[in-house]
Formats: C-alpha cells, sequence, structure tokens
C-alpha cells in the first residue's frame, strides 16, 4: 500500500474516530440535560397544578376532573394522575400510544429519555386532599435531540468533505517532493541523472539532498572521467605544439573518406610543407618557432571551419595537410591556403623569402590510398621545384567527376522522394557473441528512373545545402516503420543534425509515430555525434520526444568532442556507436586501446551501450571484446544466424 494511501486512511480513521465521540458525547449530554429540563418542568408544572387545585372551596370531583383536563388537553403530557392520600385514584388521564414522536424507533430505543415525573401535595384547609402526579410527554424531547444528532452529523460530513479536500491538497503537496524523489530514480533507471528542487519540510529535504548530491557525485565523474579520456584522446591522436591531429589518425580518416561508401563521393586533399624547418628554427629561435608552429595549426583549422568533413593535420615536423570532403574546387582551397600562410611569413619571418609549399589535389572515392598521396606528392614536389612561396594543384586525378549545379540536384532528390525512389540497405548490428542487437538501415536513392543506387554520401551533402533533409528524413522513418512492420527484430535508422534541429521535422516525427506504439519499441534512432552538441537543445527535445514513445536514442561518430560528453547524463541516451577512425587498426594502437578501454568503462557508468563501427578483420573483432564494447557492425561482422 502506498504511503500517500496509508496517510489518507490515517486521516480518515481519525476523523471519524472524532466524529464517533463527538457524536456520543453530544447526544448523552443532551439526553442528559433534556432528562434534567423534563424533571424541573414535571416538578414545577405538578406544584403549579397542585396550588391551583388547593385554591377551590368547592373540590368534588367533576371540578378536579375538569382542572386536570384542561391542563392535560394541550397536549403536553404524558400522564396526569390525582390520588387521595390513600393512594385510590380520584382522577387519571393518559396520552394515547399512538402519537407520532417524530424520531426513529431505533433511536429511541437506543436512546431512551427517562425523566421522574412531578408529585405535589393538594391541600383542603389544613388537611391533604390529595396528591397530583404529573409526567410530561417525552416527543418534543426526542424530537430535539434527533435533530440535533441529526444537525451534528450533517455537519461532521459537510466538514469531513472539506477536511478531505483539504487534507488530499495538503498530503500532496507533503508528498510532491517524494513523487519528486520516485521520477527522479525512474529517470536514473532512464540514464538521465537530474536534480529536484528541495522542499521545505526537513525530513524530505535531507532526503532529496541526499538524492540530488548523489547525482551531483554522477555527473561529476562522468564529466572528469570524460575530461580525463579527451584529454587521452588529445595526447594520442594531436600532435602537441600545432595542436591539429597527428599522421595517424589523419591518414585514418583519409583511408575512411576514400573507402566507406558513406563518406563524400569526391573531395580535396593539400600538403603543406615548411621550407628548411631547420633554418626556421635557427632564425627565430625555439620558441619563436613553436609558437609559428600553432599559428600555422590555427589557420588550418580556421580554413576548415565548421565543416564537419574537413580535417587539418600535421603529418611530421614541417608538414601539415587538409583533408576536405566535399570540396570540388582544388584551386580555392589551396589559394586559401597560401594566403594564409604568406601572411605569417609577412608578420613573423619576412626575411626569409622561401617559406612554404603547397600542393593539392582532387580525388574521387574509391581512389586507391596510395594513389592519391602519391600524386599528393608529385603535385607538392612541383611546387618546391618552382622555388618561392607557392602552390601547385591538380585536378585531373578525379577528372570524372561532374559536379551538378545545386538546382540540378534539388530536382534530383524531390523526384526521388515524390517518386519512392528511396530504400534502406540493412547491416547487422550484433553482440560479440553474434546475437543480433539491430540492423541498421543505411539509405541508398536512385537519383535517376532506372540509373544506380546512390549511397548517402552522393546526395547527402546537396540535401543538407538545399534543406531538404526534413522530407529526405521523414522518409527514411516510414521506410524503417514499414521494415518493421514486414521483419522481425529491431531496426535503427540515421537523422540529420539539419532535420533535428528543425522544429517542423519534430512535429511532423511525432505526428508519424505517435500511434505505431507496437513499432517503436523497436525503432533506434541515432543522430551524429556533431550534431548532438551543435543542436544540443533540439536533441534533448527530440530525446524527450521520442523516448516515451518506446524509441531508443543513440549517437554516432561518437567519440570526437568528448569534452562535452558529461552534457548527456540528464538526457537518457540509450547507446552510442564509436567513430570508424578510432577502431580501424586498434589491434595495433596499443594507445587507441587504452582510450577506447576507458570510454567503454566511462559510458557504461551511466547505462549506455557502446558499439564499435566500421570493424573490418577478426583481429579488430577480437580486440574490441576485449575492450568491452557490447557490440559491432562492420564488413567483418557477419548475419547473425537463427537461434
Amino acid at each position: 500500500m502506498s504511503l500517500f494511501r496509508r496517510i489518507w486512511l490515517m486521516v480518515i480513521g481519525l476523523t471519524l474516530a472524532a466524529f464517533i465521540g463527538s457524536l456520543t458525547v453530544n447526544t448523552l449530554t443532551a439526553r442528559g440535560y433534556l432528562e434534567k429540563q423534563l424533571f424541573i418542568k414535571n416538578k414545577d408544572n405538578a406544584t403549579a397544578l397542585a396550588l391551583s387545585m388547593s385554591q377551590q372551596q368547592d373540590k368534588d370531583e367533576v371540578m378536579m376532573q375538569l382542572l386536570l383536563s384542561a391542563l392535560f388537553d394541550n397536549g403536553h403530557y404524558q400522564s396526569i394522575v390525582l390520588a387521595d392520600p390513600e393512594g385510590r385514584i380520584i382522577v387519571e388521564r393518559v396520552a394515547d400510544d399512538d402519537i407520532d414522536i417524530g424520531a426513529p424507533a431505533w433511536f429511541m430505543a437506543l436512546l431512551p429519555i427517562d425523566a421522574e415525573p412531578g408529585s405535589a401535595f393538594i391541600q383542603d384547609g389544613w388537611q391533604q386532599y390529595g396528591t397530583i402526579t404529573l409526567a410530561s410527554h417525552s416527543k418534543f424531547a426526542y424530537q430535539d435531540l434527533w435533530q440535533g444528532t441529526l444537525r451534528l452529523t450533517a455537519w461532521f460530513i459537510v466538514g469531513g468533505l472539506a477536511a478531505g479536500f483539504l487534507g488530499t491538497l495538503i498530503l500532496r503537496l507533503i508528498t510532491r517532493p517524494l513523487d519528486d524523489v520516485v521520477a527522479q530514480a525512474h529517470a536514473i533507471t532512464e540514464r538521465r541523472f537530474i536534480s529536484v528542487t528541495e522542499p521545505g519540510v526537513p525530513e524530505l529535504k535531507s532526503v532529496v539532498s541526499a538524492m540530488n548530491d548523489m547525482v551531483a557525485r554522477v555527473k561529476q565523474m562522468f564529466a572528469e572521467e570524460a575530461s580525463r579520456l579527451d584529454a587521452m584522446r588529445k595526447k594520442l591522436n594531436h600532435e602537441p605544439v600545432s595542436g591539429l591531429p597527428n599522421r595517424d589518425y589523419f591518414m585514418s580518416r583519409l583511408r575512411e573518406a576514400l573507402e566507406s561508401e558513406e563518406s563524400a563521393p569526391y573531395g580535396a586533399l593539400a600538403f603543406l610543407r615548411m621550407k628548411d624547418l631547420v633554418a626556421i628554427n635557427r632564425t627565430l629561435g625555439r620558441i619563436q618557432t613553436d609558437a609559428l608552429l600553432r599559428d600555422i595549426g590555427d589557420q588550418l583549422k580556421a580554413i576548415c571551419g565548421d565543416h564537419d568533413r574537413w580535417l587539418p593535420a600535421r603529418l611530421n615536423g614541417p608538414d601539415f595537410a587538409i583533408l576536405a570532403q566535399n570540396q570540388v574546387d582544388v584551386l580555392s582551397l589551396a589559394t586559401e591556403l597560401a594566403k594564409r600562410i604568406e601572411a605569417l611569413r609577412l608578420n613573423n619571418a619576412p626575411e626569409l623569402d622561401e617559406f612554404f609549399h603547397v600542393g593539392a589535389v582532387r580525388y574521387s572515392r574509391g581512389d586507391a590510398m596510395s594513389a592519391v598521396l602519391s600524386a599528393t606528392d608529385q603535385v607538392l614536389a612541383q611546387a618546391e621545384a618552382a622555388r618561392g612561396n607557392g602552390f601547385t594543384v591538380h585536378e585531373g586525378l578525379a577528372s570524372d567527376i561532374v559536379a551538378l549545379p545545386s538546382e540540378t540536384w534539388r530536382t534530383l532528390i524531390t523526384e526521388a522522394l515524390n517518386e519512392d525512389r528511396i530504400k534502406l540497405v540493412a547491416f547487422p548490428v550484433v553482440t560479440s557473441d553474434g546475437r543480433a542487437i539491430h540492423h541498421e538501415g543505411l539509405v541508398r536513392m536512385q537519383t535517376e528512373v532506372d540509373g544506380p543506387w546512390r549511397p548517402a554520401g552522393d546526395f547527402m551533402h546537396y540535401a543538407v545545402r538545399l534543406d531538404l533533409t526534413t522530407n529526405l528524413d521523414l522518409s527514411v522513418v516510414r521506410l524503417a516503420l514499414n521494415h518493421l512492420r514486414g521483419q522481425e527484430g529491431d531496426f535503427a535508422v540515421n537523422l540529420t543534425a539539419e532535420a533535428i534541429a528543425n522544429w517542423n521535422f519534430h512535429n511532423a516525427l511525432l505526428a508519424l509515430l505517435r500511434n505505431e506504439s507496437g513499432l517503436c519499441s523497436r525503432l533506434w534512432v541515432e543522430v551524429p555525434e556533431h550534431g548532438v552538441f551543435t543542436h544540443f537543445e533540439a536533441f534533448r527535445e527530440l530525446c524527450s520526444t521520442l523516448k516515451p514513445l518506446g524509441c531508443r536514442i543513440g549517437i554516432e561518430y561518437f567519440g570526437r568532442k568528448l569534452s562535452e560528453v558529461n552534457k548527456l547524463a540528464d538526457i537518457g541516451v540509450d547507446y552510442v556507436k564509436v567513430d570508424s577512425g578510432f577502431i580501424r587498426g586498434i589491434d595495433q594502437n596499443e594507445g587507441n586501446q587504452e582510450f577506447l578501454k576507458g570510454l567503454c568503462k566511462m559510458v557504461h557508468s551511466i547505462g549506455i551501450l557502446v558499439i564499435a563501427v566500421g570493424v573490418r578483420n577478426q583481429q579488430e573483432v577480437d580486440t574490441i571484446v576485449t575492450l568491452g564494447f557490447d557490440g559491432a557492425t562492420g564488413p567483418a561482422v557477419m548475419e547473425p544466424t537463427a537461434r
């Protein structure tokens, strides 16, 4: 039985006890008072009647009977008896038994009114003529006692209802902090660590305060661990002087850009080489040279800006690089890079005539990594041979790319959506022992009738630029629901950052899923990490919208923004998919193994599943199992067998 119900039953019991006690005491007291008043009345009336009879000169029986009857006939008396001194009855009047008393028989039986009759002597001169005995009728006393009991009962009922209403309000106010604590406990089970307002009641305040302290400590530990892991990630994957990603991390991302179907269909690769870094160090000194390298890193970061798929790096001492996915204009990239580095030269080392060289090429997804690197090295060598501070570009490596105008892409994507030339290709996500977690649906689009089915990397960039992601993502969710209707198991879909930032999309998605409660519990929805922290409030709202429906919420490409991961402690994320850049070659990278082991431990501490993405061979599968991953997906992950 709930605490609220127990308190309420206790209040009802105390109220009934008070009512019954008060009613009993009041009724018995009233009965005693009425009995006393009736006796006094009987005594007084008997004395008055006896005095009246004593004053009669002629005391014949007829006259006595007339006096007695005159008094009796007013209806206030139960009986009047006139007896002689020897006790013989001279005159007697007794009321009929069928008089309407005005109170229930059970009430009169329960509370009988027994008032003593009044007696007085009648004198005839100096002699006693007789004795008059008078008993007032008790019907009026019963009527008053019954009416008083009814009024008291009615008052207690009204008062009890009013007290019950007020008591309910007061109990709700008192127990509201307990409800908040219960909600807080439920939130913890849903991986949401929230604090609640402390009440004014001291006993409840201590409970709520303890819960809030526990939540605060969990958040603090989570934030500290996230900060530690982020520092480890930067140490392992970043070069300390310039603050840029190092060669290993850059090469992993470049390989992913060339080989993954979800990457952009084309891009640009630019190399920057400082001319004779030893001479620069000798001229400027170590401290100023390090400051110059940091400035170069800052300029490369500024060029990449908010491009989620652009990546700057320092490959070794004098060599820097920029990977720019979806960048078709190689010349503008090389020009911007050379312009910024030339400005640094003029500000820091104008005496060095030959300071840097830039080489840039265009690539296509699917090009061999060795070929792209070789081409970039060749154009960089051409720039060095030309001497001076300049750049060389070459766009022939991916000359088969035809960059369609944006409006053409708008037409292609819109028509494909309208004609349902879009589908989801399912890839398994399994546990370490081969059991299915869910299938992930990757979108494919047929931009031309009877044309090839393009991966998301071919058209998603234009869908984002042309603000078509809302319709595209809604179509993806509809396809996922259709898949769930026809297939067993859970299914996951990806939503774009731009779509979740659109409130119209939230409303349309809610309307689509509201009537699919049976399917929502099998639907997994994931958002890129970049979009989660760029549009965090929109992501929080998405979680609060979808989780009550039963959907599970995840983050893909996880691990690049650990400095902000403490924000996840109060929104209830169910799973994360770790960026494939950390997974590639993990069996040979002890530094990343330590990082990922800590990442799994941290995320598991708040009950979130950790899934590895892009697992390519059995060695990587074996390694991620030892690191604590809950599941994996990628080329090396096979479809789970039926059990």
